[in-house]
């Protein structure tokens, strides 16, 4: 369960500070970019916990080639006979990159654990190999930081009842999300171990209240900027250069090429 209810954060007062905060998320991908740092942000949490739209709100801004999201579908049967943590090693950020990870490593620890997906010694072997291999890429140097989004069982199923009725959202909602509604306890159970064994000094958890969901994107973001040593990087100095005259250039007739329709004439 989420922490006890708290006043929603105004639209205005939200607006305003995200943009602040959004501001500040470029500064911080430019300094990531001008220093060379590899940072990784694992969003994970419960299912309609509010991480996509946090995620959203974090890249909205940002550079795609210097800060990408990484949201990788079921394995396929190759990569079932890998190492667990051996597809998520090539989508690491290499110098100067940030790593949004829309779920991660963790899957194996949540949804493969509850649904049976993973047997018992998978997964007891995770549990074991799991801070190891965080330490690893701390050590070589990684920034790593990890959120776990926490909703109480009755705003999450009416975020599901929303999605439901709403068509831009129905294909967030699968079967597998219904399901978890009657494995509650069981997905509870699971966060708790998960922490006990992978709540390490070197990459601790930090856990997002998101019943409301201005108040978790604020927090989540106000939180990982603060936890990264950043500075500004001064931009470098561009200047329009002056238009050149014309030499002579003549445009095609418009009637050769073909022009998408007016649509919004018709509004």
């Amino acid at each position: 369960m989420a922490g006890k209810k708290t006043a929603k954060v105004p639209r205005a007062a939200y607006e305003q500070e995200l943009l602040r905060l959004q501001t500040e998320l470029v500064k911080l991908q430019e300094w990531v970019r001008a220093e060379g740092t590899r940072l990784v942000v694992v969003f994970e949490g419960r299912d309609a916990a509010g991480k996509g739209g946090t995620i959203k709100r974090v890249s909205e801004h940002l550079n795609p080639r210097v800060a990408r999201t990484v949201a990788l579908p079921k394995p396929t049967e190759r990569e079932r006979t890998q190492w667990y943590f051996q597809r998520y090693v090539e989508h690491l950020p290499a110098a100067g990159e940030i790593v949004l990870l829309d779920r991660s490593w963790y899957n194996r620890a949540g949804v493969e654990h509850v649904m049976g997906f993973c047997t018992k010694e998978e997964y007891q072997l995770f549990l074991r190999q799991c801070p190891i291999f965080e330490r690893m890429l701390v050590e070589e140097g990684i920034l790593l930081r990890k959120y776990w989004f926490s909703v109480s069982d009755t705003e999450q199923q009416k975020r599901f009842r929303q999605r439901l009725k709403d068509p831009t959202r129905r294909w967030k909602l699968s079967p597998m999300d219904l399901e978890s509604i009657t494995r509650w306890e069981a997905y509870s159970r699971a966060k708790d171990e998960m922490l006990v064994h992978t709540d390490i000094s070197e990459a601790p958890w930090f856990v997002v209240e998101s019943d409301d969901k201005r108040r978790a994107r604020l927090n989540m973001i106000a939180h990982l900027l603060s936890s990264v040593p950043y500075h500004e990087v001064p931009p470098p100095v561009l200047k329009l250069p002056p238009r050149p005259p014309s030499t002579g250039y003549q445009r095609p007739p418009r009637d050769l090429q073909t022009y998408v329709p007016d649509h919004a004439a018709s509004l």
